[in-house]
C-alpha cells in the first residue's frame, strides 16, 4: 500500500480572538496488531474543527475515516499523538470517563441503526438521557422524536418501523441531548435514495438549529458538499482540506 508523504496540515482562518477549536489533533496515530503483523491505520493527522462546523469526510475503503470518528467518540483509543475535544484530553482519561464525556458532549449516527429491538421508539430515545439521570427524558425523548415526523410512533417497536423510520429513530437520539459533537458514519448507507435524502434533510435542519459541531463521513460527494468544509483522506492521513459554499 503506498504511503502518503505529504498529509495536510490544519489551516485555520480563526483570529487570535477567537475560541479554540471543538477538535484539535496533533500527530494523531493509530496502530493495531494484526495476524501480520502492526498496522498503521492513521499516520499522524493534524486537524483543528471549530465550533459549530460542518465537516464531510471522504475517501476511499481504508482511508481510516472511520477509525478517526471511532478516537473521537473515545471507542479506540491513540496509539500516538494528542487528541482533544471540547477541552478533554481524550488519551488521558480512563473507560469510566470518556462513557462520561460521551454521555454529556456526543451524539452518534451509524449506518446501521443499533437500536434496541426490545425497547419502543420512545423509550430507545430516552436511553442516553436516562443514563444522565434526567428526570424529563420521556417527555425530551417524545419530543425529539417528533422533530423527525415520528410523533406517532412512539410506542412501536424497531421490528415495527421501516428503515427510515429506524434511522430516524436514531437521529433522534443522537441528538435529544443537544451534543456540542454530532458524529455520522455513512447514516443513509442503509437507505434508498429518497429517503437518505429525507434522513439527511433532518440531520442538518436540526444541526444548524442546534449550532451543533457535524463530522459527516460520506461516499456521496453531493452529500458532503452540503457542508461548509471538506476533509479527503488516504491511507492513513488528511489528503486535502478545502471551504465549501455550503447548499444545506
Amino acid at each position: 500500500m503506498p504511503i502518503a508523504t505529504n498529509p495536510i496540515r490544519p489551516s485555520s482562518t480563526a483570529s487570535p480572538n477567537d475560541p479554540a477549536p471543538l477538535i484539535r489533533a496533533r500527530d494523531l496515530s493509530l496502530k493495531v496488531v494484526a495476524a501480520g503483523g502492526e498496522v498503521n491505520i492513521l499516520r499522524g493527522i493534524d486537524l483543528d474543527v471549530g465550533r459549530g462546523e460542518a465537516v464531510g469526510i471522504v475517501g476511499p475503503s481504508g482511508s481510516g475515516k472511520t477509525s478517526l470518528l471511532m478516537l473521537l467518540a473515545g471507542l479506540e483509543r491513540p496509539s500516538g499523538g494528542t487528541l482533544t475535544v471540547g477541552g478533554a484530553e481524550l488519551g488521558r482519561m480512563d473507560e469510566d470517563a470518556l462513557a462520561r464525556f460521551r454521555r454529556d458532549n456526543l451524539g452518534i449516527v451509524f449506518q446501521a441503526f443499533h437500536l434496541i429491538p426490545t425497547m419502543t421508539a420512545l423509550e430507545n430515545v430516552a436511553v442516553p438521557l436516562e443514563f444522565a439521570g434526567k428526570p424529563d427524558a420521556f417527555a425530551r425523548a417524545g419530543k425529539a422524536l417528533a422533530r423527525v415526523g415520528l410523533g406517532h410512533r412512539l410506542d412501536h417497536y424497531p421490528g415495527q418501523l421501516s428503515g427510515g423510520e429506524q434511522q430516524r429513530v436514531a437521529l433522534a437520539r443522537a441528538v435529544v441531548a443537544e451534543p456540542s459533537l454530532l458524529l455520522a458514519d455513512e447514516p443513509t448507507g442503509n437507505l434508498d435514495s429518497a429517503t437518505g435524502l429525507m434522513v439527511m434533510d433532518l440531520l442538518f435542519e436540526i444541526r444548524a438549529q442546534l449550532g451543533t459541531t457535524l463530522l459527516l463521513i460520506t461516499h456521496d460527494k453531493t452529500l458532503a458538499a452540503r457542508c461548509e468544509r471538506q476533509l479527503s483522506m488516504g491511507d492513513g492521513v488528511v489528503t486535502g482540506d478545502s471551504r465549501l459554499a455550503s447548499a444545506a
